[in-house]
């Protein structure tokens, strides 16, 4: 899936010459939480979110330390923390150079960027202009419309089976030598026994994952691979 599929097409951008209430008001009214900052050729130079509206003097939330704590942090972030809470236009206090990413990339490579960086929306660029906003949001959104329109398939117990049974034996932590699985009326019960921590919860849902399944009840027991003696064995 590619980001352009996913992202919020660009509807709303401010200047970065406007002021602090200009933003405050566009994100208030448009209900986002996150803007792309341009310049006069609309070009983008920077973003603005909420996050850089906590500290501010007309809140009273302005970043307060002891004597000690202003030594500590010294003169430079204290400069840089006042110009954020006093600061008038958008351009003193908005992200500079922000990251981005290009409308054809896949998916995965704006997730790694989200992660990386810690951010919650990246700016998408196409032939040098910005285009869109893809936020940690867009995926949610995309996700359950994925699950909303995933089709119902109609298999039978052994088919299913057989594809639970595939799906174990094809990931790398399984354990599928040690399972038997039965399934009734699409219902799939997992026997046997595992090793590892948290190995018949990933069995579980490499189960719950298979089309048809209804439910998975989770009969596997936890043998010690030390000693061979089950530490925990689940009620029948």
């Amino acid at each position: 899936m590619k980001v352009r599929e996913v992202m919020t097409p660009l509807a709303v951008t401010i200047r970065a010459d406007a002021s602090v209430l200009d933003a405050a008001s566009l994100m208030a009214r448009h209900h986002i939480s996150g803007l792309p900052v341009v310049d006069g050729n609309e070009r983008l130079v920077g973003m603005i979110s909420d996050s850089d509206f906590l500290h501010r003097a007309e809140l009273g939330t302005e970043i307060k330390r002891s004597g000690w704590g202003n030594f500590v942090a010294g003169p430079e972030k204290q400069a840089v923390e006042y110009v954020h809470s006093h600061g008038r236009k958008i351009s003193e206090l908005m992200t500079e150079y922000p990251v981005t990413v290009a409308d054809t990339e896949e998916l995965d490579v704006a997730i790694k960027l989200m992660e990386q960086r810690q951010l919650r929306r990246l700016p998408v660029m196409a032939n040098g202009k910005i285009v869109g906003i893809i936020s940690r949001a867009n995926l949610v959104q995309t996700l359950a419309s994925i699950v909303r329109g995933a089709p119902q398939t109609a298999l039978s117990d052994q088919q299913i089976r057989e594809k639970v049974l595939a799906e174990l034996a094809k990931v790398s932590w399984a354990f599928e030598r040690f399972v038997n699985v039965t399934v009734k009326d699409g219902i799939v019960d997992l026997w046997g026994s595992y090793t590892v921590f948290k190995q018949d919860e990933a069995a579980v849902t490499a189960a719950e994952n298979v089309p048809g399944v209804k439910a998975v009840n989770n009969h596997l027991s936890w043998v010690d691979p030390l000693s061979g003696l089950i530490v925990y064995a689940p009620a029948a």
